[in-house]
């Protein structure tokens, strides 16, 4: 070919390469505006829904659960603000998270966690998205966190709860679990109450996280309720104070001690030993988170005795002033002994319930059918809840047989043959002392009208005339010649009664006591009732009164002038003590 030949050639190649080029390059233009008109207009949903999956999220805030305190505004239970810090493991290996591995130590060591484990659980799944490093760790932790600047590692706001008063009321209150739900005591029974529920917003994001747009509202929150009890701190405090010095000098394996407040029924205080810190978990066992006084039943022993004589004097089968015969000390019943621990001769019913005979008790309860004895038992709360509504409350046991011997009805009359819990005690000697009206328990804190306390209508399970009369007959067991000295409180007049009852064991009963001590004051005007049970005290002293009436003492005096309750002279007491005995022959 001739060079003028190549030259004519050469454009038309040219002119062909290019048409070649644009043309792919306008197919490349068509194919995308094609695809971008197919999912905008023939399928702009699953784009849409793309878009959303990576951008709409749904946020909330951490709600404190509600506040727990004593009737006086006292905190019992609070929530503190912490913080939770997370992993995004996808994060750390996207963008080489592990490379200094400084501030891995570091973190590692802030959250005193061996550091293998810890690297463990973010590389075990470099998918995974969301995995807890460690929860509730506090602010400044939580800052030294941030400064780390630790590709994937992220805080999160949470609560924790927190208890000022300690072991004094760690059984009463109870705990949360860590995601701030109640386990144990009020913050389970009230756990709904207590617990708000946070607003959830639905939001868009952008890649780093920031919120760009607020959508809408897909959940209204709902703000915790507080939650005021009826117990009196300064009363609860003295209280355990003293049950735990107690039982620690009297090597006990156990004590519980319940204050009501005899015109309202509201709960003062419930303490228990041993007792925990809630704010730890080095001392969660069971057998010191149990509420005994409400868990734990015993059998009443001697302080059951004055409501065989209110049930009594209620049948008519005894009046007042009758004498009952002791002698010789002892009386037989089937192929059993009841006895004394002396003759006593010829007493009162006075007498009776403040030498605490065994033998004149036995008798009261054998004049009347045995189901009046039960019946009296029964409306005064035994064998039944007492309405304080918390877990694990135990109702004790009262056996309803189709036949008794005389020697079960007798034990029945003095403390054997059933079981109570201290609550159950404090609850029949507030009704003693409240002239004959049971009225429910409370733990919460009654509402006021006008300044007073509604108090909620009480049922008359006892006649006035009877709960007056056996409540004045009680004032002698604290005086000379009764068998709680101990309990003797100097300005108070108080009626009350020891119980000094052996454990049952696998085929009897044992060489361990339990003591306890239960009673009113002022008895002229009754404002608490007090329950104390010492389970096992060691030693020689283990009455009831020895063992429990001094705590009786100590607390009740020491309520007594926290409420304000004015003591009488030594002159008018004399006066007042000589004055009910004399009505209550």
């Amino acid at each position: 070919m001739s060079r003028q030949a190549r030259q004519n050639s050469k454009p038309s190649v040219i002119h062909w390469r290019l048409y070649t080029v644009v043309g792919c390059i306008a197919l490349l233009f068509c194919g995308l505006a094609a695809r971008a008109a197919f999912l905008q207009v023939v399928e702009p949903e699953r784009l849409r829904h793309e878009s959303d999956m990576r951008s709409l999220r749904t946020t909330s805030h951490t709600v404190q659960r509600g506040l727990v305190t004593d009737r006086n505004g006292e905190m019992l239970a609070v929530s503190v603000p912490v913080q939770a810090v997370w992993a995004d493991p996808k994060v750390v290996f996207e963008r080489n998270g592990f490379d200094d591995m400084r501030r891995w130590q570091a973190l590692a060591d802030v959250l005193n966690q061996p550091l293998d484990p810890l690297l463990d659980r973010v590389q075990r799944n470099p998918s995974r998205r969301f995995v807890y490093l460690q929860r509730q760790v506090t602010g400044a932790v939580a800052d030294y966190i941030r400064q780390l600047k630790i590709h994937g590692i992220y805080l999160k706001p949470e609560s924790r709860r927190y208890y000022p008063t300690g072991e004094v009321t760690s059984q009463l209150v109870g705990i949360t679990n860590i995601d701030d739900k109640g386990i144990e005591g009020i913050e389970k029974a009230y756990n709904d109450w207590l617990t708000g529920s946070p607003q959830k917003q639905k939001v868009r994001k952008d890649r780093n996280g920031q919120v760009v747009e607020r959508l809408s509202v897909v959940q209204a929150g709902e703000n915790p309720n507080d939650l005021v009890l009826s117990l009196d701190q300064r009363i609860q405090s003295l209280a355990y104070s003293e049950l735990k010095k107690a039982t620690e000098s009297m090597q006990a394996t156990s004590g519980s001690v319940v204050v009501l407040d005899v015109k309202t029924g509201e709960v003062l205080a419930m303490v228990n030993t041993p007792s925990y810190n809630p704010n730890s978990t080095s001392q969660r066992q069971s057998y010191r988170m149990r509420n005994r006084a409400i868990t734990d039943t015993y059998e009443p022993g001697s302080t059951i005795k004055p409501f065989v004589v209110v049930a009594g004097l209620e049948a008519g089968t005894i009046k007042k002033d009758d004498i009952i015969s002791t002698s010789p000390g002892y009386m037989r019943l089937g192929g059993s002994l009841v006895r004394d621990g002396h003759n006593l001769g010829d007493v009162t019913l006075a007498k009776m319930l403040v030498k605490s005979s065994n033998v004149g008790i036995s008798k009261v309860a054998l004049s009347m059918p045995i189901q009046q004895l039960l019946g009296t038992y029964y409306s005064l709360g035994l064998g039944d809840y007492s309405g304080i509504h918390l877990a694990g409350e135990s109702a004790g046991i009262i056996h309803d047989r189709h036949r008794w011997s005389e020697h079960e009805r007798a034990t029945m009359s003095f403390g054997y043959g059933f079981s109570v819990t201290a609550l159950q005690m404090a609850s029949l000697y507030a009704t003693l002392g409240n002239k004959g009206v049971r009225l429910p328990v409370s733990i919460l804190k009654l509402p006021e009208v006008d300044g007073r306390i509604k108090v909620p209508e009480g049922q008359q399970v006892i006649s006035e005339d009877v709960a007056n009369s056996v409540l004045h007959m009680l004032v002698g067991v604290t005086e000379k010649g009764g068998t709680a000295r101990k309990a003797h409180i100097e300005g108070y007049p108080v009626s009350g009664k020891t119980g000094t009852s052996r454990k049952a064991v696998a085929g009897g009963y044992g060489d361990d006591y339990v003591a306890s001590f239960v009673g009113v004051a002022p008895t002229n005007n009754p404002e608490l009732a007090i329950a104390v049970v010492i389970n096992e005290p060691k030693g020689d002293k283990y009455y009831g009164g020895d063992a429990a009436a001094p705590v009786f003492a100590k607390v009740m005096s020491s309520a007594l002038q926290l409420r304000n309750v004015e003591p009488v002279s030594l002159r008018e007491k004399r006066l007042q003590i000589a004055s009910l005995q004399e009505n209550a022959r």
